[in-house]
């Protein structure tokens, strides 16, 4: 169903590219907007590798909500670990690409404990945690990304 990479000699390995899908702080959300254009957005994420889901949150109403009820098809993707070796001047850098379903589950005290664990990882104490929470938890939709396949690869920017 998914195409193979064309340039497989530029793969990572899949614990590479789980890796980053762990590290990397943002991503770039794509999903089928209006009149057939793509919409793709950068958004703050939340990979749970034993769930086998990538978690995002924004607002209930606006394109995004919007163009996920149309279609639940998504990609996203992360890009990092970007590193020079002293055999070559231009950087390389990784990339992970995922595809999947998107969902918008109703919020529920399920929901609310998945956007703690998500606010882990971009607020740096509890107390700013459920601060937040507190102010606009209840507000946020959680976007869940079934994650359906997976690939990772490096290139040299040169």
């Amino acid at each position: 169903m998914f195409r193979p990479m064309r340039r497989k000699n530029r793969a990572i390995n899949e614990d590479a590219a789980r890796q980053l899908l762990h590290t990397a702080r943002r991503g770039i959300l794509a999903v089928n907007g209006d009149d057939g254009y793509p919409y793709a957005i950068p958004v703050n994420y939340f990979y749970d590798e034993k769930a086998h889901r990538i978690y995002v949150h924004g607002a209930r109403v606006g394109h995004k909500a919007d163009a996920i009820r149309a279609c639940d098809k998504v990609c996203f993707t992360v890009y990092g670990n970007e590193t020079v070796r002293k055999e070559a001047w231009a950087p390389f850098v990784q990339s992970v690409v995922v595809f999947g379903r998107c969902s918008l589950p109703e919020s529920s005290p399920e929901t609310l404990a998945l956007l703690r664990r998500f606010a882990g990882k971009y607020y740096p104490d509890q107390a700013l945690i459920e601060q937040e929470m507190a102010a606009s938890g209840a507000a946020a939709q959680l976007y869940v990304i079934e994650i359906e396949h997976l690939s990772g690869k490096e290139i040299q920017e040169r």
